[in-house]
């Protein structure tokens, strides 16, 4: 029977389905990764089409490539309006509900155990799925998209299922192996997105939203499934652990006002640390999150003019940089510490970014892409190094606190950016990207000061 090293092996915590394979939760939030890419671009298209057919506009988004003359139509200004607004209200219930929740669970499975908080967000997350067919089948008002979404935060939305992965990944990994670990779960990420990405359009257009929809609520089933019976518990389950109670919010408070429990060796400096690599993971992260929205939009217009072939190309280029920075991270870590592992793929992102600014080809555009290959090798670091720096009791508290700040990062980073992106068109189109590199040597200089008394350290 095969162990994990630092899983407990007793009967308690074992799953009812006994597996000789090395079973881990890279498929839990894989499946729930795909769920959520294959559910967010078509929920977005189908607000767009419900308030369209509700104010009577036909028409569809115009390309400005072919007739940058032609006047802006009043009523796809208001459609587009409308359902930029449901977008935004459907995103801050979903976040102002999980930044409640999600802590509690987090530091919850602490004393509970991480296998409850792999099954019950899907659940929700199922849920939710369920609420969004009963929209669609009965053409009730969008409203009660909002209610789905509710209802999912509730049970802790997606960031739990982050949490509780990322949590497991640290308990049953040493110090060592940790970053490569984290970046597997990195790379699901990217996988599952890719994937989704592929088949959500061409199959929406094949057979429009509902068939799509019935997948999302599979995939969330199965992932429930598949931790209930496949995922072994990584800590040793308190049965006295009670949910509802201000002790698991007072531990992330904890955490973050005095360090955790590990830092009294190190003091002040110790908490130091943890406040600078979050507010560096934030901007890392605000940046991959507001530059991502803005590709599209900048390969739809002028000079690119991009259609739907080469836009998918560049997305699929995008998520190659997911798999590209894993074996980026295998191969640097020979040779190479953590810090300097993140450093390259800062380097690596901003040099990108800084071509996207000025990129005026298709030819240059994916030069941009390529540059960009090892663009996520310094998010794993940055999750691995604050996994270090608290104890194995505050893992779940700790990434509980990391996914909400990666949920702030969506809402800040897309609103920044889609607001920059229109006001800054009349003096320069990719300015959003040349800020997004200046941002990002913020993180760089904050990483690499820790380093400064180190040189390569080789292992070979």
């Amino acid at each position: 029977h095969f162990e994990e090293p630092g899983v407990p092996s007793t009967d308690v915590v074992r799953p009812p389905v006994t597996c000789s394979l090395p079973v881990s939760v890279e498929p839990v939030l894989f499946l729930s990764m795909f769920s959520l890419a294959l559910q967010a671009p078509l929920s977005t298209q189908y607000l767009w089409d419900r308030i369209s057919e509700d104010l009577g506009y036909n028409g569809s988004k115009r390309s400005e490539c072919g007739n940058s003359s032609a006047p802006p139509d009043p009523l796809q200004k208001e459609v587009e309006t409308l359902t930029a607004h449901w977008n935004l209200y459907i995103s801050l219930g979903g976040f102002s509900v999980g930044l409640l929740v999600v802590p509690l669970l987090g530091s919850w499975s602490d004393l509970a155990g991480r296998r409850r908080v792999l099954i019950l967000p899907n659940l929700g997350l199922a849920l939710q799925t369920i609420v969004y067919l009963v929209v669609m089948y009965l053409k009730l008002p969008v409203v009660y998209f909002l209610v789905g979404r509710l209802l999912s935060g509730l049970s802790g939305d997606f960031n739990a299922v982050l949490a509780g992965c990322f949590a497991y990944v640290a308990d049953i990994s040493d110090r060592r192996s940790r970053t490569f670990r984290v970046a597997i779960l990195e790379a699901c990420l990217g996988l599952s997105g890719m994937l989704a990405s592929i088949i959500g359009g061409q199959w929406r257009r094949a057979q429009g939203y509902i068939n799509p929809f019935w997948l999302v609520l599979a995939t969330n089933l199965v992932s429930a499934l598949y931790a209930f019976l496949f995922v072994r518990e990584s800590v040793v389950p308190d049965p006295s652990a009670k949910l509802l109670t201000t002790r698991h919010h007072k531990a992330v408070w904890h955490l973050y006002s005095s360090g955790g429990s590990s830092s009294e060796a190190g003091g002040q400096f110790h908490r130091c640390k943890l406040w600078l690599y979050t507010l560096c993971f934030f901007l890392v992260v605000t940046v991959h999150f507001g530059s991502r929205e803005l590709y599209v939009l900048y390969e739809l217009s002028s000079p690119l003019c991009w259609g739907p072939d080469f836009i998918g190309y560049g997305s699929a280029a995008h998520h190659l940089g997911y798999l590209s920075s894993l074996a980026g991270i295998k191969i640097m870590q020979r040779c190479m510490e953590d810090s300097w592992v993140a450093l390259v793929g800062l380097a690596s992102n901003i040099v990108g970014l800084v071509v996207f600014s000025v990129a005026n080809s298709t030819q240059l555009m994916f030069t941009g892409y390529g540059l960009c290959l090892l663009f996520m090798t310094s998010t794993p670091v940055l999750r691995s190094k604050l996994s270090k720096l608290v104890e194995p009791s505050e893992q779940g508290a700790l990434f509980a606190s990391v996914a909400c700040v990666e949920s702030l990062c969506y809402l800040v980073g897309s609103g920044v950016f889609n607001s920059l992106y229109p006001a800054t068109l009349h003096f320069m189109k990719g300015f959003p990207f040349l800020l997004a590199a200046i941002i990002l040597f913020i993180p760089a200089g904050i990483i690499g000061g820790n380093k400064v008394p180190k040189y390569l350290q080789f292992s070979l």
